[in-house]
């Protein structure tokens, strides 16, 4: 057989061939991404949601003074009578930075349950509500802070109250 120059060419492409990974040479070709729109993601966990306030009647005539040690201090007293605020007296100091002062006189109220909500009558939009639950009754503000020394607010605390002594809360 005569020798000529395509033998030895075939013979090199057949051995670069057996050379070659298997998988480069009969690779997939690579698979296309569904667009963002109709890829099928898991749902979202379910969001937490805080349970509603029961109603109760509240009752109280109470009054709570104590320093921390870490020098935050409240002085609040409060009389409810069926769910009407009677008496609304709170101040609380967080350490010596500076104080928060509510009096009933600045409040009006606008709502009876499932909590009570007072609203400011100079137009602030500052609310204080107060709820019960089995253990304490809470006097909590919201959106409060031209009642307070400005750069303290948000270490302004709610002041509970225990139902059936009137005393301060346990906070454990």
């Amino acid at each position: 057989m005569p020798f000529t120059p395509i033998l030895p060419a075939m013979l090199a492409i057949f051995l670069c061939a057996a050379c070659v990974p298997p998988m480069l040479v009969n690779r997939p070709p690579p698979a296309q991404e569904p667009p963002a729109a109709s890829r099928s993601y898991p749902p979202p966990p379910p969001v937490a949601r805080a349970t509603p306030i029961v109603p109760h009647e509240i009752h109280i005539s109470a009054a709570c003074k104590r320093t921390e040690e870490d020098g935050f201090r409240e002085e609040a007293m409060v009389r409810v009578s069926h769910n009407s605020v009677q008496t609304l007296t709170w101040k609380l100091w967080v350490s010596r930075r500076g104080s928060c002062h509510f009096d009933l006189d600045e409040f009006k109220q606008v709502q009876q349950t499932p909590h009570i909500e007072l609203h400011a009558v100079d137009g602030s939009g500052c609310k204080l509500m107060v709820w019960q639950d089995p253990r304490r009754i809470t006097l909590a503000h919201a959106s409060c802070e031209k009642h307070c020394t400005p750069g303290i607010y948000e270490q302004a605390w709610p002041v509970l109250f225990d139902p059936k002594s009137g005393a301060c809360a346990e906070i454990r």
